[in-house]
């Protein structure tokens, strides 16, 4: 009845702004509606704020003699918060999703710059001081197929499907506690955490496609053959900090960690993730994403990306 009301409420002061037919009393009336749908949105406890961004980057070379060749880049980027907090309860949501494509013109195809989607998800409830009784969850995974790179006995480019949507999948999750400053600053443990790691069936069972061998155990994201889940029990710490390096220009840190009771405790999984804002204007900034991974089941060593270029923001 509330949200029928504030409706009304909201179309009313549209055909009123409208029959008067200035452009000043629509301006007027138009905050007021925003105006109280944020006031009925923070009475009930929510608060929201989101960022789409996108990058690009672009070169091209004609009779260039130091050589070079012509490519197009674009990547596009959600951020978006919905956190609740009421009383000794909070609950902080987070999404964060990229995908971004490189063209270069002598390339036989289209190659992935990014490409990620995750959902992280705390619930807390005041234990003392600046400490939470804490459940969280974090989802991890891709939207498209990813490929290997390579030549055939002609030199011709071709490529080699390794991954793609929910394979892997990751799902992390457990009780534990948390200690938060503020908004921007946050830390997590979680000493029995769950996580599974999800593939597809076809890349455990028959022939390794990497090394055209029988599947071995283990092989592909730590799951054994034939299987399409693997499970583990350890403990998780997550780290949250977000700092004004300078004016206009802010860093967002985001550090996890996982060590798997169950089998080679010692080999800690690391997560780490820096994004870089230097905003120009509302609408323009250079942004530049960095991620450091090391999991010993996906890969023997760290995997890292890092994206950097004009961006176009859209906050909400």
């Amino acid at each position: 009845m509330r949200k029928i009301t504030l409706l009304a409420f909201i179309l009313l002061n549209f055909t009123f702004a409208q029959a008067q037919n200035t452009e000043k009393e629509l301006i007027q009336n138009t905050e007021k509606a925003v105006k109280k749908i944020n006031d009925t949105i923070e009475g009930e406890g929510w608060k929201t704020k989101g960022t789409v961004s996108l990058l690009l980057n672009q070169s091209s070379f004609n009779n260039w003699i130091a050589g070079g060749e012509d490519s197009f880049s674009g990547t596009l980027g959600i951020n978006y918060d919905f956190n609740y907090k009421k009383d000794d309860l909070t609950w902080d949501n987070k999404i964060l999703a990229s995908y971004g494509l490189l063209q270069t013109r002598n390339a036989d195809f289209e190659k992935k710059t990014d490409d990620r989607l995750e959902i992280n998800s705390i619930v807390g409830k005041k234990a003392f001081g600046q400490w939470y009784y804490s459940y969280f969850l974090n989802f991890r995974t891709q939207f498209t197929t990813g490929y290997i790179y390579g030549q055939d006995e002609n030199g011709k480019e071709i490529r080699t499907e390794s991954t793609k949507f929910m394979s892997p999948g990751y799902l992390t999750t457990g009780p534990g506690i948390y200690w938060t400053k503020d908004a921007n600053l946050k830390i997590n443990f979680a000493p029995l955490t769950s996580k599974l790691t999800f593939v597809d069936g076809a890349y455990t069972s028959g022939i390794d496609q990497k090394t055209g061998l029988p599947y071995v155990d283990g092989d592909y994201f730590g799951v054994d053959a034939n299987k399409t889940m693997r499970y583990e029990l350890g403990f998780y710490s997550s780290l949250y900090y977000k700092l004004a390096i300078m004016t206009n220009v802010t860093a967002e840190n985001t550090l996890n960690l996982y060590s798997n009771y169950l089998e080679d405790p010692q080999n800690v999984d690391i997560d780490y993730s820096l994004n870089i804002v230097m905003k120009v204007n509302k609408y323009l900034s250079a942004n530049l994403s960095f991620q450091a991974i090391y999991d010993d089941n996906a890969f023997q060593g760290f995997q890292t990306r890092e994206v950097f270029g004009l961006g176009i923001n859209f906050g909400f």
